[in-house]
């Protein structure tokens, strides 16, 4: 008797854990069924058939994108326009993860939860996609680059909408050629991560606000080099004596290779992991790579150089973006996305409002007093400029990051040009062209 008891009450336990289970697995299904049935290993979207009558991509201004035609996918008409976006409309490969044709293929595809994608194209729903960016901006800044590899994101950091979104190598999606160039699928601006080189003396100045007395007063004697135990740290001119905004404006390595020693490599971690260097931030359906940022093997010249940018580091263009953002906002932004309609949420707080503060002071001295407004003519521009080494007999990434303060243009921007050498002359003039274009997108609608 007890025996039968006994194998009832195991009998029952495991009905109610397959009941309980099964219950679980309709849940999921109902609420990722268009997840499920949209993974590249669907035959039904490996042989291209998802796409085939997917709805159209626009842009900002409703130019097509992408568009589906007697069974056929078709892109804009313009090739450099294609070029432009094609991480981030994609292909019809699915190999590019950006792509809204791969991260929102459920909805341009038609995917019904109760019928899957059986449905006649006739009761399928018009699945249209309208994106935030500006392709003629976009194709501006691709031809801008001029064969260059690289990244430009430009995001307008009060509302989180994505105007200009370019990475280069790219390809014609109309016409994909056999043999692709390596990171050809690559999104540069949200997937990549590069040496910042003097960029991070953003967060290198942050240390030092944060965690050294009286910064803001010291000065810097920079003599071209200094000898830190059996190594130099080295910098491209003698600058002299220095307050702390002009060893911001002219980049000085002596004087954030001493921020970073004086700030000690416990509290430049701390600003570098609260800055979001070492994070993933969302954008809409995809997340940035995470930048790299460790100290814990780092003997002192290695610290040094890493308040310089170098050493380990690594960012994502995208990463550098919205940390300009959330300066411009007092410590905290809005997230970026690339699909009108969508919130990615915020950043959470990456700096002090008075950190945040005081770097704008530096950021924008750096423009005003050193670079002159006149680089980005009608907008009120802080930024900084980068110059960084990758070796391998390879010329330096050039760089340029920052931000607008005007109130009918809060955009954030970081720029980056591989082997672009100094980052004023090679990113800077795809900066002010993304940066005025974007600007005018914002001013007319």
């Amino acid at each position: 008797m007890k025996k039968t008891l006994s194998r009832s009450i195991i009998s029952l336990i495991l009905a109610a854990a397959f009941l309980l289970g099964l219950g679980f697995l309709c849940v999921k299904y109902i609420i990722d069924s268009d997840m499920w049935a949209s993974q590249s290993y669907n035959p039904y979207m490996v042989s291209g058939q998802g796409l085939s009558n997917a709805g159209d991509v626009l842009d900002r201004n409703g130019v097509v994108l992408a568009t589906s035609k007697d069974g056929e996918r078709l892109y804009n008409e313009n090739e450099n326009t294609r070029k432009a976006l094609l991480h981030t409309v994609g292909d019809g490969s699915y190999n590019i993860a950006t792509a809204v044709e791969t991260a929102y293929r459920d909805r341009i595809s038609g995917h019904s939860k109760i019928f899957g994608y059986g449905l006649p194209q006739s009761l399928k729903g018009k699945n249209n996609l309208t994106l935030t960016l500006d392709s003629d901006v976009c194709t501006e800044v691709y031809e801008a680059f001029d064969g260059r590899k690289g990244a430009c994101f430009v995001y307008n950091y009060k509302t989180g909408e994505i105007l200009c979104m370019v990475s280069t190598p790219t390809y014609d999606p109309s016409n994909i050629p056999e043999t692709l160039e390596d990171g050809s699928y690559l999104n540069n601006c949200i997937s990549s991560t590069y040496t910042p080189g003097s960029i991070y003396k953003i967060i290198t100045a942050a240390a030092g606000l944060e965690y050294i007395e009286n910064y803001e007063d010291m000065t810097f004697t920079c003599e071209g080099e200094k000898q830190i135990g059996n190594y130099e740290v080295t910098c491209l001119e003698e600058h002299g004596t220095l307050d702390l905004k002009n060893a911001f404006a002219y980049s000085c390595n002596i004087a954030f290779g001493d921020t970073a020693l004086k700030a000690g490599r416990e509290n430049m971690q701390k600003v570098s992991d609260k800055a979001g260097i070492t994070k993933s931030f969302r954008i809409g359906e995809v997340f940035t790579a995470q930048g790299h940022f460790d100290l814990k093997n780092a003997d002192d010249i290695s610290t040094a150089w890493s308040g310089i940018g170098q050493y380990t580091d690594t960012v994502c263009p995208a990463q550098m973006a919205i940390l300009c953002g959330a300066i411009a906002q007092g410590g905290e932004t809005r997230l970026p996305h690339y699909v009108k309609g969508e919130n990615s949420g915020k950043s959470g707080r990456l700096f002090s409002e008075n950190t945040a503060n005081k770097l704008d002071e530096l950021m924008r001295y750096t423009i005003s007093d050193y670079y002159g407004d006149s680089m980005f003519e009608g907008l009120t521009v802080c930024a900084k400029t980068g110059t960084a080494e990758v070796g391998e007999g390879k010329l330096p990434n050039g760089w340029m990051v920052g931000y607008s303060k005007d109130e009918d243009a809060p955009l954030a921007f970081a720029v980056v040009v591989e082997e672009g050498d100094y980052g004023f002359y090679s990113a800077g003039p795809i900066a002010r062209i993304a940066m005025l274009g974007s600007a005018e997108a914002l001013r007319n609608n």
